[in-house]
Order: C-alpha cells, then structure tokens, then sequence
C-alpha cells in the first residue's frame, strides 16, 4: 500500500509556495514509511497517485516535483506513465526529480540524457536533487546541464555542518553556478529558525525543509478531500 507526501517548496522573500515535491510513502508497521524498493513500485500505482495529488493542487502551484532514480529513468512503464500524466494534467507542470541514489545496475551517462531529453520533449521540466551526493556529482551536473532547469543542495546530508566553512562554501558554489547557467537553484534541509536566519545572509530565495512544512499526506490539510489508498 503506498501514499504520496507533499512538501512545500517556498520562497522565503515573496512568501509563496511555489512547488510541491511529492515523496511516496509505504505502509509500515506503525504508520507510513520511505519506500525502501522503489522498483518493487508498480509504475500504475505511481501514476495513480500522482494524478489524484495533482488534481488537487494544479490551481495553487505551477508544478510538482516527482523523484526518479535512474533505476526508474529507464523501466518504459514509469517514464510512459510520466508522460501521460503530464499530458492529462496541464497546466500543472510535473518536473521529474533525479534523485542521487546508485543505480542497481550500470547505466550509461547517455541514456540518462537521453531519458531527459525525451521528457523536456514533452514538456516537462528536470531538477537534479541532492548535487554533491552520491551520482549527482559535480561532473554529472555538468554533463546533463543541458536538460536540467533546477538543481537543489540539501543541507540535511551534513547535518549541523552547514555552519562549517567548507559546507557553507559548496553551498555558495551551488548558488552561484545555478545564478551563473540561469536555472534555479532549491536549497533543502531548512530544519529549524536558527537555520534560516543563518540562511538569510546568503541570498536564497527558494527553500525547503521542516522549518516551513514537514512532509504530510494531502488529506491531513482541513478541507481537503481524503486520499484512499491502494
């Protein structure tokens, strides 16, 4: 049984929510839990949420953010389920998320692009989550620039570092790259309010973390219709 999450994505100087990402959920033995298999997921059952989330945020946001590791890049039955759901739900724009996780098997850098290329083709939008870790190294953000609108750096994966200079300055980097190739640049892992006024002194606009929102089933919102899971 799985559920997708939604967490705002903000812009802290205009006050907006600007995006959602969209995070699967599986049943676990106390509630609801990341999904430790993502190709155990049928790409139906992707599509199916998918589109009952959307339908209920397509008037307030302009686009949702799905994660796709490259295991999911390359099985047909995700990317077509992908696709149709960008076609049946615009305006709403669905920005595949690519996430950092290592591959199960060998892939090569030019399926990868190739994938990105065929899902900008039908109108949507690619960030790379997660830059510095794991695949999505300096020289893979590099390489499938050409795809790529956003690129997010979560603070989370360095914990209360992000005070050190050297986490401090990789985020800079990541700023000012994204400034400099004109794509926007998301910075995650906004935990806490002595985190965001530290931020506050970089110039970032667009963020993300526990601080503004904690991921949540759609259905926990007064209001709003309930969600039935599959």
């Amino acid at each position: 049984m799985y559920q997708y999450y939604i967490q705002q994505i903000v812009n802290k100087y205009n006050n907006s929510v600007i995006g959602y990402e969209l995070l699967l959920r599986q049943r676990v033995e106390n509630g609801w839990g990341p999904v430790t298999n993502f190709a155990d997921v049928p790409a139906e059952i992707i599509a199916k949420k998918i589109v009952t989330i959307a339908r209920q945020l397509y008037t307030k946001v302009p686009f949702l953010s799905v994660n796709v590791n490259r295991t999911q890049l390359m099985n047909q039955e995700v990317v077509k389920a992908l696709i149709k759901i960008q076609k049946s739900l615009r305006p709403v724009q669905i920005q595949v998320e690519l996430t950092e996780d290592d591959p199960e098997t060998t892939i090569s850098e030019k399926h990868v692009m190739a994938q990105l290329q065929y899902f900008k083709a039908h109108g949507m939008t690619v960030s790379i989550d997660d830059v510095d870790c794991g695949c999505n190294t300096q020289d893979q953000v590099n390489l499938l620039l050409p795809f790529v609108n956003e690129i997010k750096f979560a603070l989370q994966n360095f914990g209360q570092s992000v005070y050190l200079p050297e986490i401090k300055q990789r985020m800079l980097f990541w700023r000012d790259f994204a400034t400099q190739h004109q794509i926007r640049f998301i910075l995650e892992g906004i935990e806490n309010e002595a985190i965001d006024h530290f931020i506050d002194h970089f110039d970032i606009d667009i963020r993300q973390g526990y601080f503004y929102e904690k991921p949540h089933a759609i259905a926990a919102r007064p209001g709003w219709q309930n969600l039935k899971d599959s």
